[in-house]
């Protein structure tokens, strides 16, 4: 079973990818509590480092609805938009394996859509 660390690690590990806390002030100990990772200043994903329930994530809208369809531990995203954004529980139906796909296919999407020098400047040579 994933932890929060080992999470962190594979989020940080694509390129450009950074990390920070920005809900500091928010009113619920649990928003506070949330860790937003990033390229170019493009969330990708988000998670609760204190709880490590679930992580938020961006997807494909045609693809979320199948996943919904498919896991029990896939719901539409928490505080985002519901088409283009999931919540992946840990520890239920959906294994590891496939949240590590989810959250590259995410870091993709957000890539895919920066401007090209943006995007150039972190493709792989």
């Amino acid at each position: 079973m994933m932890n929060i660390e080992e999470f962190r690690e594979y989020c940080l590990s694509f390129k450009g990818v950074e990390e920070r806390m920005p809900f500091g002030k928010a009113a619920s100990a649990y928003d506070c509590d949330l860790l937003v990772f990033s390229v170019c200043d493009k969330w990708f994903c988000f998670v609760n480092i204190t709880v490590f329930d679930f992580c938020d994530i961006k997807c494909d809208p045609e693809l979320a609805a199948e996943l919904r369809d498919r896991y029990e531990g896939i719901r539409p995203g928490y505080h985002m938009n519901k088409r283009h954004w999931i919540s992946v529980c840990f520890n239920q139906d959906v294994p590891d394996a496939e949240i590590r796909e989810f959250v590259r296919r995410s870091y993709e999407l957000v890539v895919a859509s920066l401007p090209g020098k943006q995007k150039n400047a972190l493709m792989v040579p």
